[in-house]
């Protein structure tokens, strides 16, 4: 089974063909995206990019895009000096589906 570790978002994730997972939002044309793998792992044979793999490429299919994650809410208060804030952010998401790894 391959897998391959991909960088979206800040952050990076290992992936493998049918996995479905969700990512901070992608801009990208139509309905699949592409990247460019840090790391390709086919059974014993590891391959490390320096930054990134050569002649490989993960294609995902956008399943979802512009999703909203549930709410965070951040509180400050300050007791006895009437101190009170409440703040609250949805971060915007993209539900992917990895479909090959090559």
């Amino acid at each position: 089974m391959k897998k391959a570790v991909i960088l979206t978002g800040g952050k990076q994730y290992l992936v493998h063909e049918g996995e479905t997972l969700n990512v901070e939002l992608v801009k990208a044309d139509g309905n699949t995206a592409t990247f460019e793998p840090l790391m390709v792992i086919d059974g014993d044979n590891i391959q490390i990019g320096a930054p990134t793999v050569a002649k490989a490429k993960v294609t995902a299919e956008i399943i979802e895009a512009d999703k909203q994650a549930d709410k965070v809410t951040a509180i400050r208060y300050k007791a006895k000096k009437r101190v009170h804030k409440v703040r609250g952010h949805r971060q915007h998401q993209t539900i992917l589906k990895i479909t090959k790894i090559a």
